[in-house]
């Protein structure tokens, strides 16, 4: 039987009991039918991966007793997605694979284009936390309040910055990644795409380079997830030497 991969946000340490977070004494309860003494793996993107154990389980309140250190802390790749928000579903989909792909910052955007006018930081840091559980990254991705286009470009600190072409008329997104290395960020527009002022003022910036996603129009959803496929294959931990 699998053990259960959780997030905490005490400091680990040996047999120093910490308390769990909310709904997880539920799901190790109910859900999982834990009791007890029974092992668990704890990470706080802080301390690395501990062995632990279930030291108290009452209803929905659980507490930890870690043990020892099973894997040293280990930071992601700088890897930064910017994307103009879309809707619900799609968004919790491109946050959980973002995680999955080693992310280590979400901005949220809004652009003239934006089909959604707000975001819900809670609930996508909860579906960036799951995601992390599952995939065993050691930390979780920043979900960073949302900013206006401009706001973003402006609060940006230099790195490169790769934004889509939708057309496809500029080089490939694995030819402007030759030679970059992170800290890099992808932009990924609205469904109806950037507005002409608004790819100007993208363009004026001298951190930033169209790139193309293939021959394809893509979904805001499909660029992201994809785009950062690429970014980490060639830029990131999927490329380094093992």
């Amino acid at each position: 039987m699998s053990i259960p991969r959780l997030y905490v946000e005490a400091a680990l340490g040996a047999d120093a009991e910490l308390p769990g977070l909310p709904g997880q004494g539920h799901y190790l309860g109910q859900v999982m039918r834990k009791r007890e003494g029974d092992p668990v793996l704890l990470f706080n993107g802080r301390d690395g991966e501990w062995r632990a154990s279930i030291a108290a389980l009452r209803k929905d309140k659980v507490s930890f007793r870690p043990e020892a250190e099973a894997r040293p802390q280990a930071a992601s790749p700088d890897l930064r997605l910017l994307l103009a928000p879309v809707k619900r579903d799609a968004m919790d989909w491109i946050v959980e694979k973002a995680t999955e792909l080693g992310v280590r910052r979400i901005q949220p955007v809004f652009t003239a284009r934006c089909v959604v006018g707000r975001v819900n930081l809670e609930r996508l840091g909860a579906i960036a936390r799951e995601a992390a559980e599952q995939c065993e990254r050691l930390d979780l991705p920043e979900i960073a309040p949302p900013l206006d286009l401009h706001a973003a470009l402006d609060a940006w600190d230099g790195a490169p910055l790769l934004v889509g072409d939708a057309r496809g008329k500029a080089p490939s997104l694995s030819v402007v990644l030759q030679g970059k290395a992170p800290p890099i960020g992808l932009l990924v527009g609205p469904e109806g795409g950037f507005t002409e002022p608004e790819l100007d003022a993208v363009r004026r910036r001298p951190f930033v380079s169209p790139a193309a996603l293939g021959p394809r129009i893509l979904r805001a959803e499909t660029a992201a997830v994809g785009g950062l496929a690429v970014l980490q294959a060639l830029a990131g931990d999927w490329a380094a030497p093992s």
